[in-house]
């Protein structure tokens, strides 16, 4: 793996990053209901730090002489995530949050790979760190799905 592999890797964090931001503020604003009260508000505090991770990515990849991608770059994926037609349909954007967190997951083992090979400590390091908050989303989120699904 080469330093341009880990470049592309962050560029792409950087834009699902950028993406869940988008996402879960819309799904915060829409959901209704006295049992969504509780995801949208776990949404609302995760948006600040999903755009805090942004940031660091975007800082990183300045940092190794590259740019975060504009708008104009960027390919909308989470399709789970979009805002469900039923704004009661909580369990819905529950489980579009766990596809976007597994996305985020996969991409940051990648990450830590290609930083490793590469011989990047601080790209490496900087994965690990978001790793682990993505995992703690996933636990949240885990853990709502289970009381949904036992409805």
């Amino acid at each position: 793996m080469s330093s341009e592999r880990v470049v592309e890797l962050l560029k792409t964090a950087y834009a699902d990053e950028i993406e869940t931001v988008m996402n879960y503020q819309t799904n915060a604003i829409v959901l209704d209901g006295v049992r969504a009260e509780e995801i949208k508000e776990s949404l609302k505090q995760d948006v600040q730090e999903e755009l805090g991770h942004a940031e660091q990515l975007g800082q990183r990849l300045k940092q190794l002489d590259a740019r975060p991608p504009g708008s104009a770059e960027f390919t909308a994926k989470q399709d789970s995530l979009q805002p469900p037609e039923d704004s009661t349909d909580v369990l819905a954007v529950i489980n579009g949050v766990l596809d976007a967190e597994e996305g985020a997951i996969a991409t940051y083992h990648d990450l830590i790979d290609a930083a490793e090979d590469a011989d990047d400590p601080v790209s490496e390091d900087l994965a690990v760190t978001l790793l682990s908050d993505e995992e703690a989303h996933r636990t949240e989120f885990r853990g709502f799905q289970k009381e949904y699904q036992q409805d």
